[in-house]
């Protein structure tokens, strides 16, 4: 039988309509009562779900790691992902994405958080940035015989600089080398391939992705930090928000896991999952 408000109302008499209303809203569908509702915040919403989005990279070790076998993540931001999860009594649920698209993908409410984003000025116009997770060093990966000591050896016309468009290495060479003859490609697979075929003497790369890099192929280079040493922040971005109450929350989490020693404990896991050693970091890079 199918119940309208109308139907019911005849059933019971008018004079009990309230009742037959609410007898009616009592049978409709559970998913319509569980609507997202509109404007719910980041915070409710993982609340209400039970769910943490995050966006994974296929290929970004030690940042991200998915086992073509099995489909199963790790590395150090899945690492995070989870205990945030964990603080919000929730789970992880990852979506697969890119660099680029993360940022997107914030926008358009199919994560809630994208850890190892650098807080660019283009980025900041549409996410919002929390506190660093840890200090990014640049480095270079620089083809055998070649071994300047400082950023102003790179500074010159006759020296070739290989990096990713958009990245964060681009950036920083423009601003930093102008001089520098620039051999900008769409990846960093390509940049480096530069390097690897002679187009170029160098490429830029920060030091979590450069130990990675030579690790897994020794040949490519040597990885160098020029001096003086040069940083930049790396945080987690997420959507903006008129409730700060998330933003807020992974602040204050950072800060507590920060204070135990947990993310450096979860980057060092992450980088011997790929064969990294601690004896392999550099001294002067800290995280």
């Amino acid at each position: 039988m199918i119940f309208t408000r109308r139907g019911i109302a005849s059933i019971v008499g008018l004079g009990t309509v309230a009742t037959a209303m609410a007898v009616s809203s009592a049978i409709q569908p559970a998913a319509a009562q569980q609507q997202q509702p509109d404007n719910e915040s980041t915070f409710a919403r993982i609340r209400r779900t039970k769910k943490l989005r995050i966006a994974g990279i296929v290929g970004a070790e030690p940042y991200y790691h998915k086992d073509i076998a099995t489909n199963a993540w790790s590395g150090f931001c899945v690492n995070m992902a989870q205990d945030l999860a964990k603080s919000l009594e929730s789970e992880v649920e990852i979506i697969e994405s890119t660099w680029g698209n993360s940022v997107l993908d914030l926008q358009a409410n199919k994560i809630d958080v994208m850890f190892g984003l650098s807080p660019t000025p283009s980025r900041a116009l549409v996410v919002e940035f929390t506190r660093p997770i840890l200090n990014n060093t640049f480095t270079i990966i620089a083809r055998p015989g070649f071994e300047p000591k400082a950023w102003a050896d790179l500074n010159k016309p006759d020296v070739k600089v290989a990096v990713d468009i958009g990245s964060t290495h681009d950036l920083y060479a423009r601003r930093s080398l102008p001089n520098a003859t620039l051999i900008a490609l769409k990846t960093p697979d390509e940049a480096m391939l530069a390097v690897q075929s002679g187009r170029a003497d160098c490429v830029i790369q920060v030091v979590m992705l450069s130990l990675v890099t030579v690790k897994k192929n020794p040949k490519v280079g040597k990885v160098i930090i020029p001096t003086p040493t040069v940083q930049q922040p790396t945080c987690a971005g997420v959507r903006v928000d008129a409730d700060q109450r998330f933003r807020s929350f992974v602040d204050n989490w950072l800060e507590y896991n920060r204070s135990l020693g947990a993310i450096r404990s979860w980057i060092s896991a992450s980088l011997d999952l790929v064969g990294v050693k601690p004896e392999d970091i550099p001294p002067e890079v800290q995280f």
